[in-house]
């Protein structure tokens, strides 16, 4: 699993002073950067970034049941002295992480995938046990001992890199954005990954749930890889790369086989006497609940990208897969050696050059030497093209080729085409040209298709999965998708007829 390190709470505590302290979980003393004061201070920074970063989800009832399961699993744990602090983040992603100091997170996106109450204290459980075992600090201590530089990087490269597998994006990405991003992506090692299962398991027992729904967890996210990897090969596409929980290391397979042992253990000790696994409870929590992309980060609907609050659109190229991040929207070749970025110009560049195409350009993605051409996107928006030099703030040069427009709303964006070098990025380029011109308003016949989807909750009709599947938006894989949301991928055993099942609405 992965979780953001945001670089200030990084950059500080690469400067503290290591101490001595005892680890909650091991009961033994370990040295670091980062003792629970320090702990509970860069949490709590770390957490405003977070919060900017990934929205939260608007339903309060749904925050509130979040934290109430959270707040009795950190209550039974190694470290029940902490203020914790459980939230829902805005985001389709199927990821959960923590920080230190007590703030644990779940997306729902995970949600979505997650069964009964008792799934979801799994996930928490196993976010809990990565804080209570600090698990982060003696990161920030390995980091700081092996003098790591993390001050130049940025979200925004990092993340589309890893998403779109366009070696080079980040570079290009970074020398695209003079404002830099809030942070990183790190991941747990092995043995921390396992530990937080084993104290993700104990803590569910503590509480009086049965601690196999960890088990339940971690076949979940089998199932995810499975369900990626098949949805690829029908495309023919290469199978992704891991992202959030399902870029664990170890692999999922081996989390399972450990924790089936540890799930073991912790039966034979209490055989009975366990709590409901509360599915009819947490069905009806995340009934309506967004699926997939949300209004806020604009949704993908095949080869379109519609955003309704910015009133844009674009269309990807046949072949490209649009790639929607939380900084920036990325249109990726089959090759995946080239695409474009598309996102919002900061708009303290934009006040800063009084919109000028030109101006945001040169001062703000410092175009030097080159080539101005004149446009008009989807036949209303103007642009600005350039391609040519460029120097950043340190005066080192590069390349740039980017496209100021813009939008229908006053906004101006930055359309900036990357490759992994010039010999791909001139084969994309009358491609990457079709996509720069179908940049547009977002015409009243798409206000509709720009709408989220949402989860609904259904009884299973007698044909089975693959009846709702012909009423589902979902367009790759429905039937198949409709039984990873529902737990019965692959060879699982159906519910029977008139259980209620979630769909996609």
């Amino acid at each position: 699993m992965r979780m953001p390190m945001p670089i200030v709470w990084l950059a500080t505590l690469l400067l503290a002073a290591c101490a001595s302290v005892t680890n909650p979980v091991t009961g033994e003393r370990e040295l670091t950067v980062m003792d629970e004061r320090a702990e509970i201070a860069e949490g709590a920074k770390a957490h405003r970034t977070v919060i900017e970063e990934y929205g939260v989800v608007g339903d309060a009832a749904l925050q509130a049941y979040v934290d109430r399961v959270g707040q009795q699993l950190a209550a039974k744990s190694h470290r029940a002295n902490l203020k914790w602090t459980f939230t829902v983040l805005d985001s389709p992603e199927v990821n959960a992480f923590a920080l230190p100091g007590g703030y644990v997170y779940v997306t729902r996106g995970i949600m979505a995938y997650l069964d009964s109450e008792a799934d979801l204290a799994g996930v928490l459980g196993h976010e809990i046990g990565h804080v209570t075992a600090r698990h982060g600090a003696a990161q920030a201590t390995q980091q700081a001992r092996a003098g790591a530089a993390v001050a130049g990087a940025t979200l925004l490269g990092a993340v589309i890199e890893a998403a779109t597998g366009v070696p080079g994006v980040a570079r290009a990405a970074g020398g695209l954005t003079q404002a830099g991003a809030a942070g990183l992506i790190a991941s747990y090692s092995r043995d921390q990954e396992l530990q937080a299962d084993q104290l993700g398991a104990e803590y569910l027992a503590r509480s009086r749930y049965n601690p196999a729904n960890m088990v339940d967890v971690i076949q979940v996210l089998s199932d995810q890889e499975r369900f990626a990897a098949d949805a690829a090969k029908a495309a023919g596409r290469a199978p992704p790369a891991g992202a959030g929980w399902l870029a664990s290391h170890p692999s999922n397979a081996q989390r399972l086989q450990q924790i089936r042992v540890t799930a073991g253990q912790l039966l034979a000790r209490q055989p009975t006497g366990w709590a409901d696994d509360g599915r009819d409870g947490y069905l009806r929590a995340i009934d309506g609940m967004t699926f997939g992309d949300g209004r806020e980060q604009g949704v993908v609907r095949g080869r379109q990208f519609f955003h309704e609050p910015l009133g844009i659109a674009i269309t990807a190229p046949q072949g490209y897969r649009i790639v929607n991040g939380s900084e920036a929207l990325s249109l990726v070749n089959a090759a995946r050696d080239a695409g474009l970025l598309l996102r919002p110009v900061p708009a303290a560049l934009v006040q800063k050059t009084g919109a000028s195409h030109e101006a945001v350009l040169r001062q703000g993605f410092g175009a030097t030497d080159g080539r101005i051409e004149k446009l008009t996107l989807g036949g209303s928006l103007p642009a600005t093209h350039f391609v040519g030099q460029r120097r950043d703030a340190k005066g080192n040069t590069g390349s740039l080729d980017a496209t100021i427009a813009s939008g229908p709303r006053g906004q101006l964006f930055l359309l900036g085409r990357v490759a992994s070098d010039a010999a791909a990025l001139e084969r994309a380029r009358p491609a990457l040209r079709e996509a720069e011109l179908s940049f547009r308003a977002l015409g009243p016949a798409e206000r509709a298709a720009a709408q989220p989807w949402q989860l609904k909750l259904v009884p299973l009709p007698a044909g089975g999965f693959g009846q709702l599947a012909r009423s589902t938006p979902l367009a790759e894989l429905a039937e198949q998708q409709l039984r990873l949301l529902n737990g019965v991928y692959g060879g699982h055993v159906l519910p029977p007829a008139g259980s209620l099942v979630k769909v996609v609405q």
